[in-house]
């Protein structure tokens, strides 16, 4: 009876159906970054813009379009199926590789379907009109860890993994090593080297971003200042006010949207 709903559930993790939804969630995985890009670039060039650039900023703008309610549903939608497959490789996925490196690809794999999945449902929380965690509420939660007994120590430790994943995208872009990820042979060398580029920079940036944030929440827990514990949209601010700034962010802005182009095309060319 196990080893038959075993097989059941493997056989829904790699049904065509849930494929396609991924395919449509890589998509809007993509319009949020280009969106978080563009109002970053506001924020560098200090246009009028009342939303934060982060992932509740970028919902809301997206809310605001035409029909945006159902353009919320189908980002959540498609987020959500992202991550039961992404859950479905962290259980049976890699089998190709042994010890330590099928079990780093299953936590890995394992990690992205709970950030699809937690996107998945601000997406559904806006749509809903009760809103998603913006930067405010995230600095407000950081503050209220750190209140908790053992609280510093949480913040910081929390702060170092996502300088940890900030890195490791840094690296993944440098390396390149996302190409193992896109079955590129149809394309033209032409099409490849733009591939690679929009990947490479999009890592790159957004690994530069997160690393603000954990540097930013691990710093307000070393100092007990609170103000400090912000989320990528103070993170943002917080490049804006460094030397050449304003030439800092837009550099940021580009590679997130960048990365989103790059989540775009992998709808098409992604290895599943």
């Amino acid at each position: 009876m196990a080893t038959h709903a075993r097989g059941k559930a493997e056989q829904a993790g790699d049904s065509a159906s849930l494929e396609v939804l991924a395919r449509v969630g890589l998509i809007a995985y993509g319009v949020v970054h280009l969106l978080i890009g563009w109002l970053a670039l506001h924020i560098a060039w200090g246009t009028s813009r009342s939303k934060s650039a982060d992932v509740s900023g970028a919902l809301r703008t997206l809310a605001d379009q035409p029909f945006g309610k159902i353009l919320l549903w189908l980002v959540a939608v498609g987020l959500v199926a992202l991550a039961l497959w992404q859950a479905s490789e962290a259980v049976w996925g890699y089998r190709n590789r042994e010890g330590a490196k099928r079990v780093r690809g299953q936590v890995t794999s394992g990690a992205k379907a709970a950030i699809y999945a937690a996107l998945g449902v601000s997406a559904a929380s806006v749509a809903l009109g009760s809103g998603s965690l913006s930067s405010r509420s995230q600095q407000q939660t950081a503050s209220g860890v750190l209140a908790w007994p053992a609280g510093h120590m949480i913040v910081v430790v929390t702060g170092l993994i996502i300088i940890g994943v900030g890195v490791a995208g840094m690296v993944k872009g440098v390396t390149k090593s996302f190409s193992e990820e896109i079955d590129t042979s149809s394309m033209s060398p032409v099409a490849q080297k733009c591939v690679a580029r929009l990947g490479q920079v999009g890592y790159i940036a957004k690994g530069v971003a997160l690393g603000v944030v954990g540097g930013l929440l691990s710093y307000a827990a070393l100092t007990f200042e609170r103000l400090k514990a912000q989320g990528l949209d103070g993170a943002l601010h917080t490049i804006l006010a460094q030397p050449f700034g304003r030439f800092l962010l837009t550099a940021v802005a580009l590679g997130f949207m960048a990365f989103g182009l790059f989540a775009m095309l992998q709808s098409r060319y992604r290895r599943m």
